[in-house]
């Protein structure tokens, strides 16, 4: 552990420009849920246990035809507890460190929480949506508004009590603006855009160093995007209690937790 960080640390001390890779192990610090594993999931929302529903089950896009109150049951509760959450110091960390780079800070996240924004952020890439985002869930249109509703949420059946959030152009469901399961309607144009931006950023980005935090093999996107932006380099930190090994042994692995390590490693 000690060597991984003075190796981090080199890395970081000759970095031009800073790309954060983070998965959903980066909110974990924050008191977010670990929706890895049944286990894990029913931990945090026990009625899902009973019904035996898990993550996979629940994250699919039909639930809003066929049952829209169990479905933003699920999406009301986790948007009402990203509104509430603070993002835990190592946001903090890395957006000072990065800030004062010749080069700045972006970040590419397949989370869904705003976490990063709500920690000053400014340039993030959210290649799987945003929660507090909203499109028609029949595509009238694809627009796409900031998610100015509030949703109740009864805490027994964790089902959504109407009236549910809608569409103002046709007045029909509206659905969060997130990339789930089996998902053939998501609108996909804001994550495009800002993955256009942060592709052009990584273009003119001298010596950059790839920070990654909480990304598993169970849904690789942020594991292959950040493999792809330190592929010519190799400088590329990941940083994961659980499946912490770098393919072609290049970079550094540092089999431990996200706010630990920052503290340690910004150090």
């Amino acid at each position: 552990m000690s060597d991984a960080l003075d190796r981090a640390a080199e890395l970081l001390d000759g970095a031009g420009a800073l790309l954060i890779c983070a998965g959903a192990g980066m909110g974990v610090d924050s008191g977010l849920p670990d929706f890895r594993g049944g286990e894990g999931f029913w931990r945090a929302y026990p009625p899902y246990a009973r019904l035996g529903l898990r993550f996979e089950e629940l994250a699919d896009p039909r639930h809003f035809a066929d049952d829209p109150e169990l479905a933003w049951g699920f999406y009301g509760h986790r948007l009402d507890l990203y509104r509430k959450t603070v993002p835990h110091d190592g946001f903090r960390l890395l957006l000072s460190f990065g800030s004062r780079l010749p080069g700045g800070v972006r970040v590419f996240t397949s989370n869904v929480d705003g976490q990063f924004q709500a920690a000053g952020f400014e340039h993030v890439a959210e290649a799987h949506g945003s929660i507090h985002h909203l499109q028609c869930l029949d595509r009238c249109s694809d627009d796409i508004r900031p998610a100015d509703v509030d949703v109740e949420i009864d805490p027994e059946t964790m089902r959504a009590v109407p009236p549910l959030p809608s569409c103002p152009r046709c007045g029909g469901l509206a659905r969060p603006n997130i990339l789930m399961f089996g998902d053939y309607d998501w609108v996909p144009d804001r994550s495009q855009a800002q993955l256009d931006e942060l592709t052009a950023w990584r273009r003119t980005a001298r010596d950059l160093v790839v920070v990654e935090l909480g990304a598993g093999r169970a849904v690789p996107t942020v594991r292959r995007y950040s493999e792809l932006a330190s592929a010519a380099t190799g400088a590329l930190i990941r940083i994961n209690p659980r499946e912490p090994e770098i393919r072609h042994n290049r970079g550094v692995s540092i089999p431990a937790g996200a706010l630990e390590t920052l503290t340690a490693l910004l150090a």
